[in-house]
């Protein structure tokens, strides 16, 4: 049995875009000439290309038509982030931004709130504690690339007050824990996917179809918790890679 005509269209152009002939950045025929290419109605070429729209493979604008998505993807080391004994230039953000000849920026906001109760739980605090939560929003070569929330502790930010600056710390708050010898020996890492809230759609810029990476890190000291982090990525964007164990021979060539 043929599938509907609608996609029929969808596939059609989705071959198209996968063996290159639109490549990214390409905008596709309009709707009356795909109507025509495909002996079809608008109607159902729109629905063919809505289709396309909610799987991320192409935008719509207003006025404009339909464009193959761009997907510069950046790689993210997550064994090595925020790692000390590898070399930074700063924090592991602009470090790994900087080293992958991309430009670093972020925004930054601080407060005081309840904590919310899935934090709680892994700092192992009390449900409706305060803590100091520092808010990034960051940016590789002025396109949105994360969204991080970190959340530290009363008990900690006593012991380390720039933890509450409005700013950036320079060296990075990893760092500056461990300069005042609240050294972070191990953290715990929880990864998951799903669409964005609205809010995270307008802070990431994410059209129909594109999903969230949620990257929860739990950092411990030799005794307890010392924060939660929360870094909300774009589904289209990045890619995550961890090193574990002995990869000499990932290098060595065959």
């Amino acid at each position: 049995m043929n599938p509907p005509k609608y996609r029929q269209v969808a596939d059609a152009l989705r071959r198209e875009i996968d063996n290159g002939t639109y490549p990214p950045g390409a905008r596709l025929p309009s709707e009356s000439e795909l109507s025509a290419r495909f002996e079809a109605s608008r109607n159902t070429v729109r629905s063919g290309l809505g289709l396309l729209v909610t799987e991320g493979l192409i935008t719509s604008s207003q006025g404009l038509g339909y464009e193959v998505r761009s997907h510069e993807v950046f790689e993210l080391n997550a064994s090595r982030f925020e790692n000390l004994n590898f070399p930074q230039n700063g924090d592991a953000y602009k470090t790994d931004v900087t080293n992958a000849g991309r430009r670093p920026h972020q925004t930054f906001r601080v407060e005081l709130r309840p904590t919310p109760d899935e934090v709680a739980d892994r700092l192992k605090i009390d449900h409706g504690s305060t803590t100091v939560l520092r808010f990034c929003h960051r940016f590789v070569d002025d396109v949105p690339w994360s969204t991080q929330a970190t959340h530290y502790p009363m008990w900690l930010v006593d012991q380390a007050p720039r933890l509450t600056t409005p700013g950036d710390i320079k060296e990075g708050t990893t760092r500056y824990l461990a300069s005042i010898g609240i050294e972070q020996v191990g953290y715990f890492d929880e990864i998951t996917t799903r669409m964005p809230t609205p809010e995270e759609a307008r802070l990431l810029e994410v059209g129909a179809g594109v999903p969230v990476l949620l990257w929860t890190r739990t950092g411990y000291s030799a005794d307890r918790p010392i924060r939660c982090t929360i870094t909300t990525f774009r589904g289209d964007l990045n890619r995550m890679t961890y090193e574990i164990g002995e990869l000499s021979a990932r290098n060595e060539s065959l």
